[in-house]
């Protein structure tokens, strides 16, 4: 009997995003502290068929999309043939990846047959000075190649996630929404999140409204309408009249979604989180270890019922983006 994670609040939980490791070949700025964080030991981390086990249960749970993220999950030995072999057991549910298109270009012939439903590359500049500053290791021509190499395919969207910082980036608006335009990519502009008091500062936050009125050719920009999918993300779609470009927002603070919200995390070493605020998550590395389908199905089920009904119910400035998967 298939089984439905609905929460307290009545919201069905269908979206998973799965955190494959903890490690990442860049260190950008609002993902870490400077001084960076703790490897996590190997042996903590999920193992593949760790991995596999809880997306069988997952399945069998109702879950329909399953998004995985790091980390940079590119950086993880093996991670293309597992997820080959995802794509291939589980031919049903919705597969996307996030990453930082670094290591797309060499990825890409793995990647592409398996038709994913989206692929997410962070990129918040195009200045190459600019890049390399918020990543401290990054080059940006190699994301931009790693771009290329995946757009075009009908079946998969490539998103460009942008998180907006006021001060640094704000002002690179329109060149972003032309670089999406010509490269065929959906642009994704994000509201600075409060994650790391560290980080974080009210003085860099941008709201979706300032976001929205600083738009080249502001009142062209209309509100996608219709029917959203059950599986879909935070971000509210918009069409440029003119052009018919499409642009996304998340304004995960200003307007937050937490009514709406349909995810749940599971991290790198095997803590369920309900909200991407969480401090505590639900452990279930030893019953996915063990293969106990019925301790992993009770521990979903605990985190559902905790799941909070607004991020300001939990928020609490500590956590690291590195380490929850994002």
């Amino acid at each position: 009997m298939e089984r439905i994670l609905r929460d307290p609040m009545g919201r069905i939980l269908n979206y998973i995003r799965i955190s494959i490791t903890d490690r990442c070949n860049f260190r950008c700025r609002y993902c870490m502290p400077e001084k960076g964080v703790p490897w996590i030991e190997h042996d903590l981390i999920l193992s593949y068929e760790d991995i596999l086990f809880l997306c069988y249960v997952l399945e069998k749970m109702g879950a329909k999309k399953l998004r995985f993220t790091g980390g940079e999950p590119l950086v993880r030995r093996g991670f293309l043939p597992f997820l080959a072999q995802v794509r291939h057991q589980f031919s049903s549910m919705e597969l996307s990846l996030t990453t930082n298109g670094s290591l797309l270009t060499s990825a890409a012939p793995q990647i592409l047959p398996l038709k994913l439903k989206s692929i997410n590359v962070s990129l918040d500049t195009l200045s190459p000075e600019k890049f390399r500053y918020i990543t401290s290791t990054g080059n940006l021509e190699d994301v931009l190649a790693g771009i290329h190499s995946v757009k075009g395919q009908t079946e998969t969207e490539i998103k460009i996630n942008t998180v907006l910082i006021k001060g640094f980036n704000d002002e690179e608006i329109p060149s972003l929404l032309t670089f999406a335009r010509n490269e065929g990519v959906l642009l994704r502009l994000i509201e600075f999140m409060p994650l790391d008091s560290g980080v974080w500062s009210k003085d860099c936050f941008i709201s979706a409204d300032h976001i929205m009125a600083s738009l080249p050719d502001a009142a062209f920009w209309e509100k996608e309408k219709g029917v959203v999918s059950p599986c879909s993300g935070p971000a509210v779609y918009f069409t440029h009249k003119g052009t018919g470009q499409r642009l996304g927002i998340i304004a995960a603070v200003s307007h937050h979604f937490c009514a709406t919200c349909n995810r749940l995390r599971v991290t790198a070493v095997g803590k369920i989180l309900s909200c991407l605020f969480c401090q505590d998550g639900i452990d279930i590395r030893q019953a996915l270890r063990l293969r106990d389908e019925k301790m992993v199905i009770e521990s979903f089920m605990l985190a559902v019922s905790k799941k909070p009904k607004q991020w300001l119910d939990v928020q609490s400035g500590h956590e690291h983006m590195s380490q929850i998967g994002g």
